[in-house]
């Protein structure tokens, strides 16, 4: 077998530094570790078992290797015998620009061996070469969409995309967990329940700040995405800002703020700030936006906002960010100075991946939704987006959602690990007040008033949160108190009967 140059250094329109001979550009390569693989390959099939399963055809610098290889990756895979006798059918003599037989050139590559156990470290080199001559490729895109940049791309567009690609390869990069012993699981499942049981309130993941939520779902769990759905003007943007607020400030023994990145593309920051300063000061959020306060309420609200000015709570109100600008962005919030929760306000307003061109709505959000579920498994925290509900809802006489009413909610479904509802009834009930019918007396419109004036006083400032899904706990209901002014959701319980701590 001829020795080649391995790992070949490129010198882009350069010299060679010892010669100071020009030379050509070159993309790394290591041509004997790719024949040496192959090789050993065909002298002991088994050898295939202890190679990387990552290593793919494409990784090869060499077409012709890469040819061999996925032609004996699938003789193997049928159970094949795969030898320089059974691959020579398979391949033509002038194929690949080759000057001597294919059979020949397949047992000079058997005879070339030099061990079967350094077998998985070629399949390495092989790997690692190919992601050196990608990580070029890359730069060079970055150059060259640099030097002619589009009119309608703007250089922090370029940046996202070039980030997005270094991820994408990175990804691709790293070794995959692979099968794990049960001792590994089972120890991580205790860690689990041993965290649980220390929090006051069970939790085991990140606090919503609610109690019943917390109870029946155990916290916001790492790699969990969670939906949060309903029609408009039911709260859902409110519940998500005080859950996400809670992540970020809580003081509750037992629990530990965590950095929360807040992607609001509906409303702008400032609206947001607005909310947050509206609940936290305890004044109506309406008399914040108009300036109407007395002295008394605007020195509370000073004091509310340099209380809360330190908490790591960010937020981004960029509208039309696509799926990977967000993922880049929490990238690289996580790097930077960590990372606990991640909210998306909503789910139907982002922009599919960028290079990704869906043919309809409904792969749009299929797109969407799957990328969500990755982003929070690759970042390892839980991600919480919002999402509209169909019209379906208004036409029915009980307007508490389900599952089918998610806007193209086969994907959303499927994909997320929770899924939460907000009903408000008392929204409903105010916009269908009872009128006298013509046939009716007076005495039978007044009692029929009074019960719906009764369950209108009794659906007063409560919501409901449906957990309609819950891939790791039970579904139910869960009322809470919601204070419309101000925006917050609570605890629908006393003082006195909340435990201590919370």
């Amino acid at each position: 077998m001829s020795e080649e140059p391995s790992n070949i250094e490129a010198f882009p329109g350069g010299t060679s530094p010892a010669a100071g001979i020009p030379t050509t550009r070159q993309l790394p390569n290591n041509l004997p570790a790719e024949q040496n693989l192959l090789g050993a390959l065909l002298l002991d099939n088994d050898v295939m078992e202890r190679v990387d399963d990552r290593l793919r055809a494409e990784h090869f610098y060499d077409p012709l290797h890469g040819r061999i290889f996925a032609t004996m990756m699938r003789l193997i895979d049928r159970g094949q015998l795969a030898n320089p006798v059974t691959l020579k059918t398979f391949f033509s003599a002038t194929e690949e620009g080759q000057t001597t037989e294919i059979e020949d050139y397949l047992g000079e590559l058997a005879d070339g061996v030099i061990s079967l156990a350094q077998a998985p470290d070629y399949a390495a080199t092989i790997y690692e070469t190919h992601l050196r001559r990608e990580l070029i490729r890359i730069g060079d895109d970055v150059i060259t969409d640099a030097n002619h940049p589009d009119v309608d791309v703007p250089a922090t567009t370029q940046i996202e995309t070039a980030e997005a690609k270094l991820f994408q390869l990175a990804e691709a990069g790293e070794a995959g967990a692979g099968l794990k012993s049960f001792e590994k699981v089972a120890a991580a499942a205790i860690n689990l329940a041993a965290i649980a049981r220390k929090s006051d309130g069970g939790l085991s993941g990140c606090s919503t700040g609610l109690t019943g939520l917390n109870t029946k779902m155990g916290g916001l769990h790492k790699s969990d995405l969670i939906i949060l759905a309903g029609r408009p003007a039911m709260g859902k943007s409110a519940l998500a800002t005080n859950i996400a607020f809670h992540v970020a400030t809580t003081t509750r023994s037992g629990e530990t703020a965590a950095p929360v990145a807040f992607f609001s593309l509906e409303m702008s920051a400032e609206q947001l700030g607005t909310r947050i300063l509206s609940e936290r000061a305890q004044i109506d959020s309406n008399s914040i936006r108009q300036g109407n306060l007395s002295s008394e309420e605007f020195d509370r609200l000073i004091e509310a906002s340099d209380a809360l000015s330190a908490a790591p709570f960010f937020i981004d109100d960029t509208p039309a960010l696509s799926v990977s600008q967000v993922a880049s962005r929490a990238r690289r919030m996580k790097r930077t100075g960590g990372l606990g929760l991640i909210v998306i306000d909503y789910l139907q307003m982002l922009a599919p991946q960028l290079g990704v061109r869906p043919e309809n709505r409904v792969q749009e959000i299929s797109n969407i939704s799957r990328a969500l579920k990755a982003m929070a498994k690759e970042l390892d925290v839980p991600v919480l987006a919002l999402s509209q509900l169909s019209r379906a809802v208004e036409q029915r006489e009980d307007k508490r959602p389900n599952l089918a009413d998610l806007r193209e909610s086969g994907s959303i479904e499927q994909d997320a690990d929770v899924v939460l509802f907000v009903y408000r009834d008392e929204y409903y009930l105010a916009k269908k007040e009872p009128e006298r019918e013509s046939h009716e007396s007076e005495e039978k419109f007044n009692l029929r008033y009074d019960l719906y004036r009764e369950r209108l006083e009794k659906a007063h400032n409560k919501a409901e949160v449906i957990i309609g899904k819950q891939r790791h706990g039970p579904t139910g209901l869960i009322e809470l108190h919601f204070e419309k002014s101000l925006t917050k959701f609570s605890d629908l319980t006393d003082a006195a009967q909340v435990p201590e701590g919370f």
